[in-house]
């Protein structure tokens, strides 16, 4: 029996939350230009991705080039916040929440290929293919039009109920479905994120500059030497930047613990040594970050941004004895 769009969308909902997915939300494709694109467009064209060359992969501005056959878009959004927090002291090295636990993709394509995999069971007619952030797919407009939350001036997708402490992901369907209306707009007048950036990337609202960007250049930047003006404004970061997510509003008063056992931290990734990052070897830096998405920035890398924070405190030690 035919089941209308209506009552399909509310099932594969309800078969989303039960597999511990925190907000879902559905969105209709159409072939129709979007401003989304153009904005990629010029920020492609300013050079703004940095090295980043995957961002320019023409996919990633016509998802029926990823699926010819998509008509919906059903988007997921996992919360893993933990109530830690990072100890006071610049002997500490700082890395990212996201990287705190088991690597996201791994939790994420769990739970997504069960929710495909049920959805080409209930219909052998059913097309779907999912994704989180591992393909040409525009993860965060997505979002933002299937009601799951609004892109933030720091670039972040912001959930009325989670702040931005979530991951997103997306199954792509040749399925009809009722859809969601698109969030909206709250950051307001708030500019906390771009006022806290201590390198400027923020550059404008809504427009990053990951030449610029800590996160970008502590997990991306595979270079011997970084920017001196990243350099001397780490702040102890090794591992991605936390600071506009930390100074939003949003995510002070709505911020929850997650549910999820993986995105607890595993030990030692909440209070890292810089000194004992800084001469990490090969072998003990594959022991320590096993299933983590820490495991991108690799091991001379990690000892670079290590060894370019304590070069950071001994240049103000210097300065403060003079």
């Amino acid at each position: 029996m035919n089941r209308s769009p209506g009552t399909r969308s509310s099932e594969i909902k309800e078969k989303a939350l039960s597999l511990g997915f925190h907000k879902v939300g559905i969105v209709a494709v159409d072939g129709a230009e979007s401003a989304e694109n153009q904005r990629l467009q010029a920020w492609l064209a300013l050079g703004y991705h940095s090295s980043m060359e995957w961002m320019t992969n023409p996919k990633r501005q016509d998802i029926f080039s990823v699926m010819p056959e998509v008509r919906s878009v059903i988007c997921v959004a996992l919360n893993y916040y933990t109530s830690h927090q990072r100890p006071e002291g610049q002997e500490y090295a700082k890395i990212s929440r996201y990287a705190w636990g088991r690597d996201y993709h791994k939790v994420m394509h769990k739970k997504l290929k069960a929710l495909t995999t049920w959805l080409q069971e209930s219909d052998e007619t059913v097309q779907a293919r999912y994704y989180a952030d591992t393909g040409p797919v525009q993860d965060k407009v997505w979002a933002q039009k299937a009601g799951i939350g609004w892109i933030a001036k720091n670039g972040n997708v912001i959930t009325r109920e989670y702040g931005s402490w979530v991951f997103l992901g997306e199954v792509l369907t040749n399925l009809e479905l009722e859809c969601d209306r698109p969030h909206t707009q709250h950051c307001g007048n708030c500019t906390r994120c771009m006022d806290a950036c201590p390198t400027g990337a923020i550059i404008e609202p809504f427009v990053i500059d990951a030449n610029r960007c800590i996160a970008y250049h502590t997990i991306e930047n595979r270079n011997e030497e970084l920017p001196e003006t990243v350099k001397s404004n780490l702040q102890g970061w090794v591992a991605g930047c936390d600071i506009c997510q930390d100074v939003c509003p949003w995510n002070q008063r709505f911020a929850k613990e997650t549910d999820i056992p993986e995105f607890q931290p595993y030990p030692g990734n909440i209070a890292p040594k810089l000194v004992e990052l800084a001469e990490i070897s090969d072998r003990d830096w594959d022991k320590r970050f096993p299933a983590s998405a820490l495991r991108r920035i690799k091991p001379e890398m990690l000892r670079r941004n290590s060894r370019v924070n304590l070069d950071a405190l001994k240049s103000m030690k210097g300065k403060d004895k003079a």
